[in-house]
């Protein structure tokens, strides 16, 4: 059992190594469901020297279908990943009508060989996920993140149960989304899940004693005193309840 905490800062990169968890995805931009991060965040990243460290490869928030343009910089960040020693990388391309882009997932594979490819949760917006499924094992993707086609994995548990058993470990099923350690058991024991992603993050207020309230930094509220850091809690409950199922 394999359990991956998704983090948007270095702090989360500390904790994750500390209280044992067994990778870390680097991401910005939490409230678009993570873009790619500063390479900067990365090369800090990396001198925690984490047991795996994956980055996201997604140039902005909204939708998986990508200009030629947009195409380019995946690519890009790819090769500069690559570069700097990173282990895996997760990203996503879907056609138009809703399947897999499938020449493009292969030229994105290429690119990150011999980092591991994580498909992304794009997967859960493609149109069917027992032909995306196959198109990815037939590509030779080595993960998949997904919940299911739901919104949360363990409304998805029926099909994330279907695809462990499609797979039959030609590619590794990550459960995510509203991952718990009150639900991972749930997970293990309905769909045969044995890896999880977790974003295990809390607000916080900020430590800046003044405040300029008559502007915002954003053209929309924005929340500058504000912050998104890891909950430690919940990766202590997580970790505590995979090494419980493991011991049994």
């Amino acid at each position: 059992m394999k359990l991956e905490i998704s983090t948007y800062n270095i702090e989360g990169v500390v904790e994750a190594y500390n209280l044992g968890a067994d990778r870390v995805e680097l991401c910005d931009n939490i409230k678009e469901g993570g873009t790619t991060p500063s390479f900067g965040f990365i090369k800090q990243a990396l001198h925690v020297k984490h047991p795996e460290v994956f980055v996201i490869i997604r140039p902005r928030g909204g939708d998986f279908l990508y200009s030629d343009a947009e195409f380019q910089i995946m690519k890009n960040d790819i090769i500069e990943s690559k570069n700097l020693g990173v282990d895996g990388v997760v990203t996503g391309v879907l056609l138009e009508n809703g399947d897999i882009d499938v020449d493009r997932t292969k030229e994105l594979l290429e690119v990150a060989r011999p980092m591991k490819f994580t498909f992304h949760r794009a997967f859960d917006m493609s149109r069917s996920y027992k032909k995306s499924i196959k198109d990815l094992i037939e590509l030779g993707v080595d993960i998949v993140l997904t919940s299911g086609m739901e919104d949360k994995a363990v409304g998805g548990i029926n099909v994330l149960k279907e695809l462990v058993e499609i797979s039959s470990g030609q590619i590794e099923i990550l459960a995510g989304s509203g991952v718990s350690s009150s639900n991972i058991k749930e997970l293990a024991e309905k769909a045969n899940i044995t890896n999880f992603h977790m974003s295990a993050v809390k607000g916080v207020n900020s430590e800046m004693r003044y405040f300029n309230n008559r502007l915002n930094m954003g053209n929309v509220e924005s929340e500058e005193y504000f912050k998104m850091t890891v909950d430690t809690d919940k990766i202590k409950e997580a970790v505590e309840v995979i090494n419980n199922l493991k011991s049994k």
